[in-house]
């Protein structure tokens, strides 16, 4: 009979302090939130939470494998997020040109943008923060060049859909009631606990320590908790926003992209130690250029969300998008000397600053406020991971 190993709590948790400590922080923020405002876990505004924090997680998960590779971070976000809407909504709503063909040529161009920095940071080495530095100057001008001042107004109805649109219920049974969210978080349950199970299978048979069954079980059984109970949200209210569609295909696919391939390994390596990556035979260059490339396009669908959600292009549009994003992943538990970070710890440390904002726009704090305490949380964040290296060492 084969003796199974077993990892401590305690490994477990110091192992994992980082993820442990931002979700908890992020459980805590949020009930604290509801007893003060009664209203925070409200159907309609968690289905508002998502919708208004949409360009953020999309943001953040683009920065998450730029500082991935060194600490590296792109400050030009949020002007190429606004020069891309600008793009798009001259030609929607100036060109009459159609939807789809508009936001392709809105998503190339955004790639084209990314081809341009990545090149200078990539194979000139110029560093990223004096490119993208340059890059949210040159794009916010050309903005304003595009837009002359003015705001651009509306959108059709199916470019606005994107950020404001719902799937359709495909189980209309109950009046009031879209069971379709309720189908899917039971699905997702059922394949999460199939994935979870085989996994800790393999481990068991490899002789790879595993945690405790008690911890297991109680880690899988918070999850689908948690999954299901924001469903019956969705459910209650409208339903399945199609921006969350996208959110999800954006979040599966790199987080199996920077955990499952080599390329994702790759940027972990490069961020771990760029000398002995490319010793190892690692392209350093290629890595640097895609992850700006990468970085561009998701910004072009950032701000293509954004415009679809305030259904107007406007000169002001995105700033501080980037700080909102770089905050995001370094709450979410990103080294700010890179090699350390996971997609989904930045999506947790974007929802932390969007239900710290939402809480604190329903308790009546003015935005100076909401400043000051956003940014004591960021270097909180920090410290702690400074802190806990320090101590490892």
């Amino acid at each position: 009979m084969q003796t199974v190993k077993y990892e401590s709590i305690g490994y477990t948790l110091k192992a994992n302090i980082r993820q442990y400590a931002m979700l908890i922080a992020l459980v805590v923020i949020m009930i604290f939130f509801q007893i003060t405002t009664g209203i925070l876990l409200v159907p309609m505004n968690v289905t508002n939470l998502i919708l208004q924090n949409s360009y953020v997680l999309i943001l953040a998960i683009g920065m998450t494998l730029c500082i991935l590779t060194g600490g590296n971070i792109d400050l030009s976000v949020g002007s190429v997020a606004a020069f891309i809407a600008a793009i798009v909504g001259t030609l929607i709503i100036e060109q009459k040109m159609d939807v789809t063909t508009a936001i392709i040529i809105g998503l190339l161009m955004g790639g084209v943008i990314g081809v341009w920095q990545g090149f200078w940071i990539a194979y000139v080495r110029i560093p990223a923060f004096i490119v993208t530095l340059a890059g949210m100057l040159m794009f916010r001008g050309l903005t304003n060049t595009i837009l002359k001042g003015l705001t651009l107004s509306p959108f059709p109805r199916s470019f606005q859909s994107i950020s404001s649109g719902y799937l359709p219920d495909l189980f209309p049974f109950i009046k009031g009631f879209n069971l379709t969210p309720i189908v899917f978080s039971a699905i997702f349950s059922i394949f999460l606990i199939l994935t979870q199970l085989k996994k800790r299978r393999a481990k068991i048979k490899n002789n790879t320590g595993v945690i405790p069954p008690v911890l297991f079980l109680s880690q899988l059984l918070l999850i689908i908790v948690a999954v299901n109970l924001f469903a019956y949200a969705l459910a209650a209210y409208r339903g399945i926003p199609i921006v969350l569609v996208i959110l999800v295909a954006l979040i599966a696919g790199y987080h199996f992209f920077a955990t499952k391939t080599v390329p994702g390994r790759y940027i972990y390596a490069m961020g771990g130690n760029e000398r002995a990556a490319q010793l190892s035979g690692v392209d350093t260059n290629r890595v640097l250029f895609f992850v700006y490339l990468n970085m561009a396009v998701l910004s072009a669908v950032a701000g293509i969300v954004f415009a679809a959600r305030t259904d107007s292009a406007f000169p002001l549009m995105g700033s501080g998008f980037e700080l909102d994003a770089i905050a995001a992943c370094f709450i979410g538990g990103a080294s700010a000397t890179g090699g350390v970070g996971t997609v989904i710890g930045a999506i947790v440390g974007a929802l932390v600053m969007g239900v710290l904002n939402n809480g604190m726009i329903m308790m009546g704090i003015g935005s100076d406020w909401q400043m000051t305490i956003k940014g004591f949380v960021l270097l909180m964040a920090v410290a702690f991971d400074v802190l806990s290296k320090n101590r490892a060492k």
